[in-house]
């Protein structure tokens, strides 16, 4: 598994109340709800990062 870097986010306040009401109903943590969108847009341009080989 790839090592997880801590940074700030400055973000709408609107715009987090969505991401923490989908968040929740999808189960997830509000980071992991925004680490699964980056990941489908990064799939859906096929951007994907590569893998760690360790």
């Amino acid at each position: 598994m790839a090592k997880k870097k801590a940074f700030a986010l400055r973000i709408n306040e609107n715009m987090l109340k969505s991401i923490e009401k989908w968040a929740s109903d999808e189960f997830r943590s509000t980071n992991g709800q925004i680490e699964w969108m980056l990941m489908q847009y990064l799939k859906a341009n096929n951007r994907t990062p590569k893998e760690d080989k360790e």
